[in-house]
């Protein structure tokens, strides 16, 4: 049990784990509402209910301050589990910082579709990363959509 914000996953992780606990409730037949599984990953934490381990995760870190992150820059990341370098085309800050849309402009594109007789290449991307440069949107394997290396 923890209770210290720097110890705690992106919100989108939280819901996750609340997915993930639900699920294997349910696999037990047992019910589980998914609001239930929130309150119940929010007590695994420390906090009294959801709504407060919810505002705790959305602030911004202490450590989000290094993190600076400018138009121009280049970053290397992955999309959909593909490596790509790519530079930094748009920013928007927001959240206190905690979240963050980027537009990335990729050196090579990369085939988001995992298909063999079909392709769907892409060299621009706009995510919403989190303050760990992960996006919350995960693809069917539980992977984050969108993974950024961020500067010290």
């Amino acid at each position: 049990m923890t209770n210290s914000q720097t110890d705690l996953p992106p919100i989108g992780s939280l819901k996750q784990q609340a997915r993930n606990l639900r699920a294997q409730l349910q696999a037990r037949n047992h019910t589980l509402s998914h609001s239930a599984a929130l309150e119940m990953v929010a007590r695994q934490y420390g906090y009294k209910d959801w709504n407060t381990i919810s505002a705790k995760a959305d602030r911004p870190r202490p450590d989000v301050a290094q993190q600076a992150l400018q138009i121009g820059q280049i970053l290397r990341g992955s999309y959909l589990g593909q490596a790509f370098t790519a530079e930094l085309r748009g920013l928007q800050v927001f959240a206190g910082g905690a979240r963050r849309r980027v537009t990335l402009h990729l050196e090579q594109p990369v085939d988001v579709v995992k298909f063999d007789s079909f392709s769907a290449l892409r060299q621009r991307i706009t995510g919403i990363i989190g303050w760990d440069g992960r996006s919350a949107e995960c693809t069917s394997d539980g992977l984050p959509q969108l993974v950024l290396e961020l500067p010290n």
